[in-house]
């Protein structure tokens, strides 16, 4: 986990810390699939930025990550972008809600901080292409490979009884 002191930072108020930082991405568990980063490891620009009570700290970064599509299982990537920013009160007896959860005895946790705001950039669905058809839900094949359709699905002999009240009171 990628941490950084901000303990030795001697900032006055208005005054701020520029660094680039190379952070530990994680991989992702997204509905059942897993998405590693590429590379597992990035550059990320972080700026800390001195007020009269506290800090403002700002993480920005681009990751790649690598897994299957959701629709039909191949290869698929995405990139996210990310441009994070906290406040964090350092002065005692200040309210709670006004500290970062990312700052832990004077370190600050960028893995976590990092994973976190990836997590909210990536898309609902991590696809191989935007137009992905999937898979047929009859016979499993790959409809970007083999785009086809099947005859009228068998009925359920379950639901036979259903069917003849249907066709005996004449309803669609």
């Amino acid at each position: 986990m990628t941490t950084f002191p901000l303990r030795s930072l001697r900032l006055r108020p208005g005054e701020e810390h520029r660094d680039t930082v190379s952070i530990e991405i994680e991989p992702f568990v997204l509905g059942g699939l897993s998405y590693l980063p590429m590379p597992p490891s990035v550059e990320a620009a972080l700026v800390i930025q001195r007020a009269t009570t506290g800090d403002l700290l700002r993480l920005a970064l681009t990751s790649s990550f690598h897994g299957s599509c959701m629709r039909c299982l191949e290869d698929a990537a995405c990139e996210v972008s990310v441009d994070a920013a906290e406040y964090h009160d350092a002065t005692l007896g200040a309210d709670e809600d006004l500290g970062c959860e990312y700052v832990v005895e004077d370190r600050l946790e960028l893995s976590l901080w990092a994973r976190d705001a990836i997590a909210e950039a990536l898309p609902d669905q991590i696809l191989c292409r935007s137009a992905c058809a999937g898979l047929c839900a009859v016979c499993g094949k790959n409809l970007n490979d083999e785009p086809h359709v099947h005859e009228e699905a068998p009925v359920d002999t379950r639901w036979a009884a259903l069917g003849a009240l249907r066709d005996e009171l004449d309803v669609d």
